[in-house]
């Protein structure tokens, strides 16, 4: 993922960032009828959403992002490139949970927890890293920062507390911060360099431009 610029006509492919963020943000879509709780009562219906769900997921959420991962890495786009094949993966799991889920089962809170840790220290990095570029992109980290956040702190919730229920309203919310952020960015790079003008607006780097080193003394 780059700041919102055209890929330069010596790469492979045209800029694919758009494409990982378009199905970053369908995934996020189909996830929030889950998320807030929308779950139908009779078991086939609830069945059908949550396969439902996991298709788009597996399609869009893990697909595009595969998708636009291995085209920036091909383009030499190393960070971009690791953030989005990285996470298509993560996507992919989203996938087998609610395929499980549909079916009736479900995936060892465990495992999950200690998966959800690590993504975070993860996530945490590259919110730095990505502060380079954008504002917006460090805000669109930070945000996955947040919801991972809630995610750990939910595995230590009963589900009977009341502070699952928020922890869970927090994730919704996170998600749909998310897809919107993810929507605002890939509408840049895709209108701003085709209307030849800023439509979309985005903001510089998180840091100040560091001073170019000292040339060595001789």
């Amino acid at each position: 993922m780059q700041s919102p610029a055209s890929t330069p006509a010596t790469m492979p492919f045209g800029e694919p960032t758009p494409l990982g963020l378009l199905g970053l943000s369908v995934g996020c879509a189909a996830l929030l009828p889950i998320a807030f709780g929308m779950i139908p009562s009779e078991p086939a219906r609830a069945a059908a959403m949550f396969s439902t769900a996991a298709w788009f997921c597996l399609l869009f959420g893990a697909g595009c992002q595969f998708l636009a991962g291995m085209m920036s890495l091909a383009n030499k786009n190393t960070l971009g490139g690791t953030l989005l094949t990285t996470f298509s993966f993560n996507w992919v799991m989203n996938w087998y949970t609610l395929r499980e889920a549909s079916e009736g089962r479900g995936v060892d809170p465990t495992v999950v927890l200690a998966v959800d840790v690590t993504f975070l220290v993860i996530f945490v990095v590259l919110t730095y890293a990505f502060g380079f570029f954008s504002k917006l992109l460090f805000a669109f980290l930070l945000d996955i920062d947040a919801l991972y956040l809630l995610r750990i702190a939910r595995h230590f919730t009963a589900p009977t507390e009341g502070l699952f229920g928020t922890l869970s309203m927090g994730i919704a919310a996170s998600t749909v911060i998310l897809m919107l952020i993810a929507l605002y960015i890939a509408f840049a790079m895709l209108v701003n360099p085709s209307a030849g003008r800023t439509v979309f607006p985005i903001a510089g780097p998180m840091y100040p431009p560091q001073p170019p080193a000292p040339p060595p003394s001789e």
